[in-house]
């Protein structure tokens, strides 16, 4: 069901100061910073030939990054993006399968202008999980 990797999700406490880590030292192509007030974030992604990197900062203490980065201070991993091809499938096979769609269990748009859910880390090896309908 899932298709490519989208991209690998990491928080940051200092969005501009991870943006030139990637841009300036590692030579990275990264974005103009996005607002997504749906999302509480601000979002910067980093271009690879393969994927891409999300840099997420909290906007307001009420986004749930700010909550991950009270727990992990430097930042860290947030979540992993995969693609599917049917949003409203692959949810209903989540569903189905005992998986825990988060939120209401409805797609909400993201990023990328496409629709996306996520999956509770306990059901995916400690990990959540973002579904991207390519």
């Amino acid at each position: 069901m899932i298709g490519k990797l989208n991209h690998v999700a990491i928080a940051v406490p200092d969005l501009q100061a991870a943006a030139a880590i990637y841009r300036d030292t590692l030579g990275a192509c990264v974005s103009e910073p996005l607002e997504l007030p749906e999302h509480g974030v601000v979002t910067i992604f980093v271009e690879l030939p393969n994927t891409k990197i999300e840099l997420l900062h909290p906007m307001g203490e009420g986004s749930p990054i700010a909550k991950f980065l009270a727990s992990n201070p430097i930042g860290g991993m947030h979540h992993i993006c995969y693609e599917v091809a049917d949003i409203e499938v692959a949810a209903a096979k989540m569903q189905e399968s005992g998986a825990r769609v988060l939120g209401d269990g409805s797609p909400k748009i993201g990023a990328h202008n496409k629709p996306v859910l996520f999956l509770h880390p306990k059901d995916f090896c400690g990990t959540l999980v973002e579904l991207e309908q390519a």
